[in-house]
């Protein structure tokens, strides 16, 4: 178990990424006011300080988390990058939790080189976060928890 520390989302391709202390999930479409709203593949797309923290490592410099352009950012952990793995977001506690499945590594882009270097998107291969399909919407806030979801629980449901 780990927890969301930044939220972020971009209304356009090529806009600065905007922090949120709230963002909405919608079934099927990603989050609302994303750039990658309604998107097929690319709904929501989720990236860990720990494996950041690999990078920097490598690059001898602090990458802040904002210039990668990732939606939900978590504060450890490896994230599965397996398609069809799955993993739940919701409040402690709660009754409701938001549900996404891995489509796929979500690959270091131009912005992500032009902001922060080459060297930068190099160390950030495979470990740039990863890309989501919505399962099931709602709303994610600063401070929710992310639990993995087994492969046989998802396949049953």
């Amino acid at each position: 178990m780990t927890t969301v520390v930044a939220l972020q989302l971009a209304k356009a391709s090529g806009l600065e990424m905007s922090p949120r202390n709230v963002i909405e999930i919608l079934d099927g479409h990603g989050i609302t006011d994303d750039r990658y709203e309604n998107a097929r593949h690319r709904q929501v797309t989720v990236q860990s300080l720990e494996e950041i923290a690999l990078a920097e490592a490598e690059v001898g410099r602090e990458l802040p988390a904002i210039h990668t352009r990732r939606n939900i950012t978590l504060a450890s952990g490896l994230l599965d990058r397996t398609p069809g793995a799955r993993i739940r977001i919701g409040t402690p506690g709660g009754d409701h939790w938001v549900e996404l499945e891995v489509v796929r590594d979500a690959a270091p882009c131009k912005l992500l080189e032009d902001n922060l270097g080459r060297d930068a998107k190099l160390a950030l291969h495979k470990r740039a976060g990863v890309c989501y399909r919505t399962i099931s919407g709602g709303q994610i806030r600063l401070g929710d928890e992310m639990v993995v979801v087994s492969h046989h629980e998802a396949a049953t449901g």
